[in-house]
Parts: structure tokens; C-alpha cells; sequence
């Protein structure tokens, strides 16, 4: 069946050289427009992306498209890359198995926690990949460790934590978050983030005495300046005022000793920066998770540069808030890349937000929906950021990205959907491939009923092609002999649904997830 030019769709993305180049462009079938660097689609030997022989030969790991430098020049570099752990939703809540936990019981039930979900259908709609019941009374420690082990891997110099109260399980969480940063690596590193909408922080003397005890207790696991100066970042500083913060960091200084670098992370960054400036060591914004809304990133950068301040820049991959009732369109991959655009044209430190946050479908984490592709998607542009140049591509990998619905679908069984965030790009039903190939492959899709194929350029690049009923699969071939191959775990469905759900899923060749 022929399909009208305008339903497919191609986007060849480099970022390479010593400058950045990043050209995104909705074409038709027959128009594909690249931007050739030079060094970044090298012809590495024919293999499948799993083949762990490859991985040996090229120095790994093999489910990357690109060799991961070593932890000593990632974190070495002066651009730092730091996630947004969100205390509330660990690998494990209970430590039971994950047919019967509170996850599945609970949050991802549209009856859990005693019906308060039942009007959009659930709490959550995906959750960390589960883990078999740990026998150790530490069971919340070893979590931690595997959540720190994860991010450091990937690349991570730490995690911006979201400090949402200063006593409770969520408080305690965070101790056990210092711990495991010291366990696993002492050069990964938390910085603090007191969250600006938690009741606990609206009194500084306490919030001042809490974060005291912290850099007490675990000085060495927090992110700090050559000059000792320990680096806080609160979430929505505005809600308290410049005023408030500029006092209580004249309290930590003169109560406790300790100086502090303070890097707001502002919601609204142009109507508060001024008010901030004097005492601010840099500035970030929590960011928007949508291409339309990203389109002029490089604003902030040059601002907060001009004021003589850093900028740590938000890496998103989506959003979806069910209890809520709204969610932005990320347009499979793009918000990804684009925001990672951004970071590399010209901003001092990322954040990615979040880690975990589950409740907001913003995870980069490994996820029953999007596994571990926005992670290893990253890897290339994280490199990149930290070393200042782009990653040769050394293993053929690919990734799928779609949704199991489409956006406009009618929803039967909720009275309160999400709908489309008012900034948002328009809705996308699209099933994306994004390829990473050292030389040109020849790539074939199958979308429920409907076949395609298409010839992929060496490098990056993406190709959308309509969501259809059934299962997803992709695999690319070189002189007839396939090199990456991926079939989807999660069935589209088409019209009606009972449910919504409108978080892309991201599936990925290397992983065989």
C-alpha cells in the first residue's frame, strides 16, 4: 500500500565537529537533507549491536552505538550532568514482589489507594524495572546503591535531589542516597535541591538546620566548588523570594559556617533572574518537555552567561501526568535531542528532569515503558557535552519510540483525561526509528499490517512513519545481512480505549529490550 509523501516523514540529525550542528527537518520520503561532518559515520566491522565480541573489540559496552571514555575524563570534565532523583518512587516502596508491591497494587490500578485514581484511570502508568525481593534488612540501601551504579555508568556525575520535606520516609530516603553515593563512587555527587512548594522549607531556620546535618554527615557524597562552597539548587525558588533565600544563605553561613553556591532552578527564569542575580553562583530553569516550547533555548544560555553566571540546562525526555490531566507531546525522540542540542551549544551543566519521577512520566531511568534508551540515547550527546566532541559511531543500534494509543483516542473508562498542555507541539501518532550506523543500512519497519522500508545515511538519523494496529518492528540491514534488529513488547491499539496513556515507549536493538 502507497502511502501520500506528508504521512512519512525523515529526520537526519548529526552533532558533530568541533562546533555544533544540528539540523531537524520534517521531510517528504524523497527529500532527506543531512549535514556531513565527516567523522562521525566511520565504517566500524558488520555485526549485530548485541554481539558482545563486538563490544570487546571496540571497548564496549555493546548495547552503545558509541565507547564510553573512561570515569576518570567524563568526570574530569568542567560540563557536569547531574539527574533529578525524586525521593517518592524508589526501585522498591515495600520490597515485595512486583506482581503483588505497592506499585502494581496500588499505583498502577485505577481502584489503588482506596479509589482516589479511579477518575484518570491510575496514579502511574509505568514504573522502575522491577527487581526479584531482596533477603537484606538493607534492601533500601542496596536499592539506592543500584540506582547510583546505574547513572554513574551512564555517565552521571550525580543527581540533583528533590528535598520535599525534612523528616519521613522521603527525608530518610535521602540519607540512604548519601550513603550509596559514597559506596558506590566518591566521585559521584548529590546536589541538594529543597523544593520551594514543600512546606518544611517555608521556615529557613529549620530548612537551614536540616541541610546543615546533611553536609555534616555526608560532606564527601555533596557537590561542591574547588572553593568548598556546597552547591544548592532549589526547585521553584520563587515561591519563597529572592529575599528569603539571600537571608537564609547569610544563616548558613554565619550559623553554620558553610558557604553556599546557589543555583536557583526556576519555573519562571525571566520574570525572577534579576531579583536573583547578586547572589547567585548560576541559574537553571525546570524547562518545558516539548520541541515547540524548546525552540529558542539558547535565550536563557546567553542571558545567564551575560550576567556572569553559569547555566545548567534541562535534558527532557517527556511528560505525562495522568492526576493531573494534562501531558505535553514530545514527539518521540525530538524533545530529547533537541534539548540535548541545546546543553551542547553552549550551557556549563545539565540536569535531566528527572530520574524518577514517575507520577509525571519524565523518567530517564530504567522504566517498564521506556527502558533504557533515554539513557543510551544520551550516551552520544553526553559525551559530547563532557569532551567536546562528538563520539565516533563504532556499533549499528537502533531505537523504536511509539505510543500504544493514539493521542485523540476516546476514553472510556475515566472522567477526568489528559489533555494537550496549552504550549505544547500539536499531537504526533507516529512510530519513530532512530538510527545510529556506521555506514548506510537499509531498514525495514513492520507496523501492525503495514510494511515500509527506507535507506538510513551513516550517523544519526530518524524516520516516523504512521502508528497502526499490532506490533512494531525494525530491523536494519547491510549487503543483505541484518545488523540491528527490534521487535516492540507493546501492542498499539487503535480507537476507543478504556484506559489512557500517552507516555511514548522506547525500545531499543543493543538492549534486545
Amino acid at each position: 500500500m502507497l502511502l501520500s509523501p506528508h504521512v512519512i516523514t525523515q529526520r537526519t540529525v548529526w552533532i558533530g565537529c568541533s562546533a555544533l550542528l544540528l539540523l531537524v527537518a520534517h521531510c517528504s520520503d524523497d527529500h532527506v537533507t543531512t549535514v556531513d561532518c565527516g567523522t562521525d559515520a566511520e565504517v566500524a566491522q558488520d555485526s549485530t549491536a548485541v554481539d558482545a565480541a563486538d563490544a570487546s573489540d571496540t571497548g564496549g559496552p555493546a548495547w552503545l552505538p558509541v565507547d564510553m571514555p573512561s570515569q576518570a575524563a567524563l568526570k574530569g570534565s568542567a560540563h557536569k550532568v547531574f539527574a533529578h532523583y525524586f525521593p517518592p518512587f524508589p526501585i522498591s516502596i515495600d520490597n515485595l514482589d512486583a506482581s503483588v508491591d505497592y506499585y502494581a497494587t496500588q499505583y498502577l490500578t485505577p481502584d489503588g489507594e482506596s479509589g482516589k485514581h479511579v477518575a484518570y484511570g491510575g496514579y502511574l502508568r509505568e514504573r522502575p524495572l522491577p527487581r526479584p525481593v531482596d533477603p537484606s534488612v538493607d534492601w533500601q540501601l542496596d536499592d539506592m546503591k543500584t540506582e547510583v551504579t546505574r547513572a554513574d555508568e551512564a555517565g552521571l556525575d550525580g543527581f540533583t535531589v528533590d528535598i520535599l520535606g525534612l523528616t519521613g520516609t522521603n527525608w530518610t530516603r535521602i540519607a540512604l542516597l548519601l550513603q550509596a553515593a559514597q559506596f558506590v563512587d566518591p566521585a559521584f555527587k548529590i546536589v541538594l535541591m529543597p523544593d520551594g512548594t514543600a512546606s518544611d522549607v517555608a521556615d529557613p531556620n529549620m530548612l537551614a538546620s536540616a541541610i546543615a546535618g546533611l553536609v555534616t554527615s555526608y560532606a564527601s557524597a555533596l557537590y561542591t566548588l574547588p572553593n568548598g562552597s556546597v552547591v544548592i539548587a532549589p526547585f521553584d525558588p520563587e515561591v519563597q523570594g529572592a529575599a528569603w533565600w539571600q537571608a537564609w544563605i547569610g544563616t548558613m553561613k554565619t550559623e553554620y559556617a558553610i558557604a553556599v553556591a546557589f543555583v536557583p532552578c526556576f519555573l519562571d527564569y525571566g520574570a525572577n533572574v534579576a531579583a536573583f542575580e547578586p547572589f547567585s553562583y548560576g541559574f537553571s530553569n525546570w524547562g518545558n518537555r516539548n520541541p515547540q516550547a524548546n525552540t529558542n533555548l539558547m535565550a536563557n544560555i546567553t542571558d545567564a552567561h551575560g550576567r556572569g553566571k553559569l547555566w545548567m540546562q534541562p535534558v527532557s525526555v517527556q511528560d505525562e501526568r495522568p492526576y493531573a490531566s494534562i501531558y505535553d507531546e514530545a514527539d518521540n525522540s525530538e524533545n530529547l535531542l533537541v534539548t540535548w542540542a541545546a546543553a551542547n551549544a553552549g550551557a556549563d551543566w545539565v540536569q535531566i528532569p528527572t530520574w524518577n519521577d514517575y507520577s509525571e512520566g519524565t523518567e530517564s531511568a530504567p522504566s517498564t515503558g521506556t527502558n533504557w534508551s533515554p539513557l543510551d540515547i544520551s550516551a552520544y550527546y553526553l559525551i559530547q557535552f563532557k569532551t567536546g566532541v562528538a563520539p565516533p559511531i563504532v556499533r549499528d543500534v537502533i531505537y523504536v519510540s511509539h505510543r500504544v494509543q493514539q493521542a485523540g483516542a476516546t476514553v472510556t473508562n475515566e472522567t477526568a483525561p489528559m489533555l494537550l498542555r496549552a504550549n505544547s507541539s500539536p499531537p504526533r501518532d507516529d512510530v519513530e526509528v532512530l538510527s545510529f550506523l556506521t555506514a548506510p543500512a537499509m531498514i525495514n519497519v513492520t507496523i501492525g499490517a503495514m510494511n515500509y522500508s527506507f535507506e538510513a545515511p551513516a550517523g544519526i538519523n530518524t524516520q516516523d512513519y504512521p502508528l497502526g494496529a499490532g506490533t512494531v518492528s525494525a530491523t536494519a540491514s547491510r549487503n543483505a545481512m541484518p545488523v540491528a534488529s527490534i521487535t516492540s513488547t507493546y501492542p498499539i491499539t487503535m480507537g476507543s480505549v478504556a484506559f489512557q496513556d500517552l507516555g511514548y515507549r522506547f525500545l531499543s536493538s543493543g538492549r534486545g529490550d
